[in-house]
């Protein structure tokens, strides 16, 4: 994407838009994936994609932009984190509630829109447990943590968390990725006539992030990043 953000930075850098401008129109293109994945068939998971890689764009834009006229602020990096947080959210709600078939002939199934949005809470949870180490810190009055310190100290621990960032199932409810894996099940369905994939994938996501929410905070309690 930086490829794409670079030749647009030369047309937006005079302009009098600004940085957290363009942070906040990153924001709305992510939460916007949530309705697009509510269109039925494969041209609503055509539409997450375009929203989430509209969103990956503008997240290249917008530090480009700051860094290019030193338009460096908190707001900036707090808005980008928030907007961060709305996009995984909004993708596997959106997933959860096309599961459900929402505009289907059928009946609405709302097991599946609250595994979806039980996928999203362990999403934002997963980043709220990173951030909220820089924040015990700083109240604590301790400097930002070294990347050294989130080597678990148990041996075990350590080659579990090897394990895991080598196979990076984690990855899959993040917004970007989790966008393309909904595509290849409303593909999948497209050719079955159903939503059993995208069913599938729905429960599966939510399995996920609430494992990795577990396994993110053990891994948080057992490093040295709050000592």
């Amino acid at each position: 994407m930086r490829e794409v953000s670079l030749r647009i930075d030369r047309y937006l850098v005079n302009t009098r838009i600004s940085p957290n401008q363009l942070t906040y129109l990153m924001t709305v293109c992510g939460v916007l994936a949530a309705p697009a994945l509510l269109v039925p068939g494969i041209w609503g998971a055509v539409l997450g994609i375009v929203a989430t890689q509209l969103y990956l764009l503008l997240d290249c834009v917008d530090g480009e932009i700051a860094r290019w006229r030193k338009q460096y602020s908190l707001g900036g990096v707090y808005l980008d984190r928030v907007g961060a947080y709305l996009t995984d959210a909004a993708v596997l709600v959106g997933l959860g509630l096309r599961a459900a078939d929402l505009f289907g002939t059928g009946r609405i199934d709302w097991l599946w829109a609250f595994l979806g949005t039980l996928a999203a809470l362990g999403a934002i949870l997963i980043k709220a447990e990173t951030d909220l180490v820089g924040v015990a810190r700083h109240q604590a009055g301790m400097p930002p943590v070294k990347e050294s310190a989130a080597e678990p100290r148990s041996s075990g621990m350590a080659l579990a968390r090897r394990a895991a960032a080598a196979l990076k199932f984690h990855r899959l409810i993040l917004g970007i990725e989790a966008s393309l894996l909904i595509l290849v099940l409303a593909i999948v369905d497209q050719a079955r006539g159903d939503l059993f994939f995208t069913r599938l994938g729905t429960a599966v996501l939510a399995g996920i992030a609430l494992l990795q929410t577990v396994l993110h905070l053990v891994s948080i309690l057992v490093s040295s990043r709050l000592r």
